[in-house]
């Protein structure tokens, strides 16, 4: 079983069918809503929430239900559908039980499955006498199973960590509040680049349970202990990061992964498109668009750049952070922040391909892409690089290989600040491709073919030089 529990339907679950839904747990359960109505909780007599549900989401994405929870029961919906999720207290035995029978009862009246299959029934949920008198929690985060003053931990027995909706309403949360997240997941979980880039850099963790030395960091692989309301690592006698050995046995694999991490500047203008920069990327890598957008997993709209453009110009001067899927034939993700600053906005991409040992990364593309940003797309600068690492674009918590660059690109602007003659000449044995004008050039470096380590050195001289006068 699974605290979270989703019901995936045909029709919309209309406000009737939530209603019965509702009743799982009998009439005695009250009803409340937390942010701003998006989510309804089912609450004990005592007060304390049960099960939150979150406002149902139209996905219209091809193959997004199969990629956050892989092979389905037999008579999903094809997109577009309706992802409704209940997530149970772990906190009450009775929860996972209550969030099974609301999915159940949204798909027998609607049609669809529930997802685990085997959490779906009909049947009322009777709470036993010791639940119905905890009272609830005043400093209680919906969704979180464990709260301390520095920390908020959630567990998750999914396969694959998504960045939910309640996911990301919890990390902003805890940055408020200035807590940490931590996710705890079995060893066998993978987290999606969403949920990964969240969770990079300290306080937040991904903890992974190991029947060897209890947790350890899935992304880092140091040991850690739960100690003064956190999990914290633990160290050596020398007084070194223990690391765990079933991080450090690694995840190796023959398949491999192409990475474009590019930033670019725009004047804020009121005609100012968002997207098109990685959309043009995606398109020469892929040979199409992107198939969908969101700010949270499942990426449930269809790909419009006027449409994310208006939902960030609605959010500033807050950034906007955004993700992007492809379709499910040629595996790519991507994360796009949107910042206004005093020079303009920004936007930050990170567009990650997949492929099989048997295909080739299209590095003979990674020109044409620095070239077209350059040149139409207020390109600053961009890292291309390569790595073995899974064709699904998960991560598993054990070592991978890092990335190796092939390539750096500065844009025009980028160019003119250092000096055209200074970028030029760098001491080293490179020779930077011009891409554009001579009257306005950008210039890509090419490192290789990803093969070798070295790359990383040879990157190094060369930012180094050019952050020199």
């Amino acid at each position: 079983m699974t605290n979270d529990v989703i019901a995936l339907t045909p029709k919309m679950p209309d406000l009737w069918t939530v209603v019965a839904g509702l009743h799982a747990g009998g009439p005695d359960l009250g009803v409340a809503t937390t942010a701003d109505g998006a989510v309804i909780q089912l609450c004990g007599p005592g007060g304390r929430p049960l099960v939150s549900i979150e406002a149902p989401i139209l996905v219209h994405t091809p193959g997004e239900v199969e990629r956050l929870l892989g092979t389905v029961a037999a008579g999903a919906p094809t997109a577009p559908l309706w992802w409704t999720e209940a997530r149970a207290s772990t906190a009450v035995p009775q929860a996972e039980r209550l969030a099974g029978s609301f999915a159940g009862r949204l798909t027998t009246v609607l049609g669809g499955v529930t997802w685990p299959p085997e959490a779906a029934h009909t049947a009322v949920v009777p709470l036993s006498p010791d639940v119905t008198a905890l009272p609830a929690d005043a400093d209680a985060l919906p969704a979180v199973d464990v709260l301390t003053g520095s920390t908020a931990v959630v567990l998750s027995e999914r396969p694959l960590v998504a960045m939910t909706a309640w996911l990301s309403d919890i990390l902003s949360v805890c940055t408020e509040t200035d807590r940490a997240l931590h996710i705890v997941t079995p060893p066998h979980a993978r987290l999606t680049l969403a949920t990964r880039t969240a969770l990079t850099g300290a306080p937040n963790r991904w903890v992974v349970q190991d029947e060897e030395c209890g947790y350890y960091d899935g992304l880092s692989g140091a040991v850690l202990r739960w100690q003064d309301g956190t999990f914290a690592p633990v160290r050596t006698d020398a007084g070194a990061t223990a690391v765990a050995s079933s991080f450090a046995r690694g995840a190796e694999t023959d398949e491999r992964q192409l990475i474009l991490s590019f930033s670019t500047r725009h004047a804020p203008d009121e005609q100012l498109v968002l997207g098109r920069a990685l959309e043009a990327a995606w398109q020469t890598l892929t040979g199409s668009s992107p198939a969908g957008w969101s700010t949270a997993e499942p990426i449930n709209l269809p790909w419009s750049t006027r449409q994310l453009t208006d939902f960030a110009r609605h959010r500033a001067p807050k950034p906007t952070w955004l993700l992007a899927i492809g379709s499910p034939d040629r595996p790519a993700i991507a994360t796009m922040q949107v910042t206004r600053t005093k020079d303009g906005v920004e936007e930050e991409v990170t567009l990650v391909t997949g492929y099989r040992p048997d295909e080739e990364p299209p590095l003979h593309a990674v020109q044409p892409v620095a070239e077209t940003l350059a040149t139409r797309h207020g390109l600053s600068s961009m890292i291309a690089s390569v790595r073995a690492a899974r064709r699904d674009l998960t991560i598993p918590p054990r070592l991978e290989t890092p990335p190796v660059p092939i390539a750096y690109t500065l844009g025009p602007d980028s160019v003119s600040d250092i000096g055209l003659g200074h970028a030029r000449r760098p001491p080293l044995n490179l020779r930077p491709v011009q891409l554009g004008p001579d009257s306005r050039p950008g210039l890509h470096y090419p490192l290789g073919s990803g093969t070798d380590a070295e790359s990383w050195t040879v990157l190094q001289q060369l930012t180094r030089h050019l952050r020199t006068p």
